[in-house]
């Protein structure tokens, strides 16, 4: 074989921040405190890196041990993100809105030995503080009574007393970095645990000029909660090429963020659809012209919501998909060129794939079909950031001949844009043939009448499942079921508008603020879904 002549670097996050914080020192990045931005350098935030390495080692902290944060997207998380990795320890990102069952059982799944924790978080880690069996050390930010935690350590005393200089080891490229769980919306949550290479890798793609195209010159809004798949890799990309980040800390109501947008005026974000929404409708003259793009996902962005930002703020909503399991970044609908006009119904779909992911589709039998942009099946992923397991669970049934099987049904065309029709589990079987909740719900949140919308398969004698459309009511009375219908018509076939409709003050979401339709049905089942009358 004829060898190639290139040096073989072991990739890792410590390559990744030590290149931000040498080669762009001066870029900033910037905590909201509530009333006015707090900022710091890319040097200042490297010096206290380095002192949390050093803190954490003299913890006994050591390569391969976790972690823990329970923090807001702030400037100490921020510090973690970087340091822990950096030092071969692995960052574990605590989602703070896990039920309590579900936080102690990923802390000891995980063997956390250290927790970061942030003062207005610290009741919620309390509830579950008896039941965490390997934490031996929980560090705190901020005010606050932390008299339930037991013996914690203040963080800021703790950097301050150490030196900013650390002797960072070589790490292996393979090794793990950093471990997110699952929302766990079945069962336990499921670790994932990102390689050193495999976070390198992702923060290039996301950097791609096909994918969010970071540079130097952007300043990123991160919304996306920095304990929700490392929101969505931008914390790393955005280091990488030195571009200015900005925090909001627990500030995420329509009112802050407009107020961090109309002050810090950042260039681009990521969010999920309900924070979209929420800012559309109680702030509607803010002033988001600086904004060039924002990227959308955690679930099917309406395509009324993306024509509402174009007209409201003159800014481009963008959709993306990924999952915990693909690091998450894999697909996002950059649309064709020469579409012109045609622009928006191209970022309306799932997304085009990112070159270093593979994506096909299989019926049940495991069989590929074709991508066609007609042939329906599950959608499976595998590439360089995609999860081949999970942590202490092999989990089979997730993979198929080397492949992750997503769970997500849908289509692919030639040219790699990916189209999801529904969840597995959410699918609408009806006379034996599919109904895509996905669809139907886009459809009616673009009613004027309609806030939300969630879609469930309910039982049917005749059909076997038939659909019933849970609606939040922009205002007032729900429209009425005849309405609903009239607008859904022409849209899709005939048998698959709804019969039924209910009228709900919320959707209840999950941990990541996606539609939780096990609960939806769980209160049909129970008779809580109140019927709107035609």
């Amino acid at each position: 074989m004829f060898a190639s002549t290139m040096q073989d670097v072991e990739l890792s996050v410590l390559q990744l921040f030590q290149h931000g914080r040498s080669i762009h020192a001066g870029s900033t990045v910037t905590t909201w405190s509530g009333d006015k931005p707090v900022t710091a350098s890319y040097a200042d935030i490297g010096a206290n890196a380095d002192r949390l390495a050093s803190a954490l080692s003299s913890l006994g902290v050591v390569p391969g041990d976790r972690v823990g944060t329970f923090c807001w997207n702030n400037q100490h998380h921020l510090e973690a993100y970087l340091a822990v990795p950096s030092m071969g320890a692995v960052l574990h990102t605590l989602n703070i809105r896990l039920f309590p069952e579900q936080l102690a059982y990923v802390i000891n799944h995980a063997e956390d030995r250290v927790l970061i924790v942030d003062a207005s978080l610290a009741p919620l880690l309390a509830k579950v503080r008896s039941k965490l069996s390997t934490v031996e050390h929980i560090l705190t930010v901020g005010e606050g009574d932390f008299d339930d935690l037991g013996e914690t350590i203040d963080y800021h005393q703790l950097i301050r007393s150490h030196d900013p200089t650390f002797g960072y080891p070589t790490v292996p490229e393979r090794s793990a970095a950093a471990v997110c769980y699952t929302s766990g919306t079945t069962g336990n949550p499921k670790g994932v645990a990102y390689s050193q290479r495999s976070i390198f890798i992702h923060s290039l793609g996301v950097t791609g000029a096909q994918s969010m195209a970071f540079t130097e010159a952007d300043r990123i809004l991160l919304i996306v909660p920095m304990f929700h798949a490392m929101a969505w890799g931008m914390p790393y990309a955005g280091w990488m090429v030195g571009a200015d980040l900005i925090l909001p800390g627990p500030h995420l109501q329509a009112a802050p963020l407009a107020d961090i947008i109309e002050t810090v005026r950042p260039t681009y974000s990521g969010a999920v659809p309900t924070v979209l929404n929420d800012l559309l409708h109680n702030r509607p003259t803010a002033d988001l012209s600086s904004l060039r793009e924002i990227i959308c996902g955690g679930s099917a962005v309406p395509t009324s919501l993306m024509q509402a930002y174009d007209d409201t703020y003159g800014v481009t909503v963008t959709q993306a998909w990924g999952m915990t399991e693909t690091s998450p970044l894999a697909a996002i609908a950059r649309p064709p060129k020469n579409q012109g006009d045609e622009a928006l119904k191209w970022r309306s779909k799932t997304g085009r794939t990112l070159p270093g992911v593979e994506i096909r589709i299989c019926d049940d039998a495991g069989t590929v079909l074709p991508n066609d942009g007609s042939a329906q099946g599950e959608i499976e992923i595998r590439g360089p950031w995609v999860t081949g397991s999970y942590v202490h669970d092999t989990a089979e049934e997730k993979f198929h001949d080397g492949w992750l099987r997503t769970g997500d049904v849908g289509t692919i065309t030639a040219d790699g844009f990916i189209q999801i029709s529904d969840r597995a589990k959410d699918v609408i079987k009806s006379g034996g043939e599919w109904i895509s909740s996905v669809d139907l719900e886009n459809l009616l949140m673009s009613h004027p009448g309609v806030r939300e919308a969630a879609v469930i398969g309910i039982p049917d004698d005749r059909w076997d499942e038939r659909p019933l459309a849970c609606i939040v009511p922009m205002s007032g009375a729900a429209p009425a079921p005849e309405a609903l219908r009239e607008h859904l018509q022409g849209h899709v076939a005939k048998w698959w508008l709804p019969e039924r409709f209910c009228a709900v003050e919320e959707i209840p979401k999950t941990s990541v603020g996606k539609f939780d339709k096990k609960v939806l049905r769980a209160q049909y089942a129970a008779g809580e879904l109140p019927g709107i009358e035609d």
